[in-house]
């Protein structure tokens, strides 16, 4: 995730409405993101954006759009709104075309800019976006060469930025980011080093100390920068505490996104803290039964699965094996094995172990060997076929 970020804005509080904003275009800015009515419908759309009121933010960009046409930053924001439709749902690829088909108008008008200009902030900026948005979803797609080449060029993009103004803390976020992970990214997966010589070294302390800043004095990229800090406190550097306190930070500040909904979920029952779990993971499943905005069949697996695996530590076998059969209802509609398909139905298969229901145990077990593997599923499925589970 070597990407530079141009989403969020949320200050901490409840959103109130903008005011009107003038349409004309009645004074010149150097910079479109230094132009009031950007700024402020900007916050506004990108709110609406975060509480996956999509065609409503599309809306409010059309009118970004008005005020800068062949601008950059017009397509940037319909390519976010995009980008909201895949991330809920990772796995369906249904919306990369159009994704894939805005970020190319951004990098092709920030290139008629930097023509005129070569030092064109704007064009910097949003090309540095669009660069390394579309590297994330390559990387999310597989597409390693193509992510780490366009990874690559968004840096070239982040460093010039950095040059040019640091006294902005949304300007230092992309830094950040890459301070942070150019230094641990090795360390975790030694894989990676001989790619990383091509690159300039990072600067874990200093990562931190950038997406930290960020995330308390920035404008548009704070909550870019708080669920980056929530990913390295969850997966790089494991502390519940502070996992806690920056997925509570992106609730508050988005009490109607799915995905931070269940991310909070997910740090409680990564730390055992199964009925703060199961209490949140309710609530998704029951906004998702509720038809909400961008909860998913992939968002409430996630629920369905952990609501499943609370139950079994508290021994309500047949509460688990109700959420567990829903989650294969749900997961059957997929034609990949997914990681919560696969292991919803090795513990479909320890429920009915610990049921008493052995030969349904079996052949649960049976049809695990027959998926892909996922997190050891196969050896689990190998022990409980010579050992029942419980």
């Amino acid at each position: 995730m070597l990407a530079l970020a141009l989403v969020a804005g949320a200050r901490g509080q409840t959103p109130t409405p903008a005011a009107p904003v003038r349409l004309e275009a009645d004074a010149h800015y150097t910079s479109a993101l230094d132009d009031p009515r950007v700024q402020t419908l900007g916050e506004e759309g990108l709110d609406l954006l975060y509480n996956m009121k999509l065609s409503e933010a599309a809306a409010v960009f059309d009118r970004i759009e008005a005020l800068y046409p062949e601008h950059p930053i017009g397509p940037f924001l319909k390519g976010l709104v995009i980008w909201w439709k895949i991330l809920p749902d990772l796995h369906n690829e249904s919306h990369d075309d159009a994704f894939f088909d805005q970020m190319k108008v951004v990098i092709k008008r920030s290139d008629r800019l930097l023509k005129r200009e070569k030092d064109n902030f704007d064009a910097m900026f949003f090309k540095g976006a669009a660069l390394g948005f579309r590297g994330r979803l390559l990387s999310n797609r597989g597409e390693w060469f193509k992510a780490a080449r366009d990874g690559k060029a968004a840096m070239d993009y982040v460093f010039r930025i950095a040059e040019r103004d640091t006294s902005n803390a949304d300007f230092v976020f992309g830094m950040g980011v890459y301070d942070y992970f150019a230094d641990m990214v090795p360390k975790k997966y030694p894989v990676v080093k001989p790619v990383m010589l091509f690159f300039p070294d990072g600067n874990r302390e200093r990562g931190l100390r950038e997406l930290r800043r960020t995330a308390e004095e920035g404008r548009f990229i704070r909550t870019e920068a708080v669920y980056f800090l929530l990913q390295i406190h969850f997966l790089y550097e494991p502390d519940f505490r502070k996992s806690l306190e920056y997925a509570r930070l992106l609730r508050a500040w988005h009490p109607d996104n799915p995905f931070f909904h269940a991310l909070e979920a997910r740090v409680y029952a990564q730390w055992g803290r199964w009925r703060e779990a199961q209490r949140i993971y309710g609530e998704v499943l029951r906004r998702y039964r509720e038809g909400r905005p961008g909860y998913t069949d992939a968002i409430v697996a996630q629920a369905l699965y952990y609501l499943g695996r609370g139950a079994m530590t508290s021994h309500r076998y047949e509460e688990a094996l109700e959420y567990l059969t829903e989650l294969e209802t749900i997961t059957a509609r997929a034609q990949r094995d997914s990681f919560f398909k696969v292991l919803g139905r090795l513990r479909q298969g320890m429920v009915l172990d610990a049921l008493g229901r052995r030969e349904e145990a079996v052949a649960r077990y049976r049809q695990v060997l027959k998926m892909k593997d996922r997190a050891d599923a196969h050896d689990r499925a190998r022990k409980y076929l010579k050992t029942p589970y419980g």
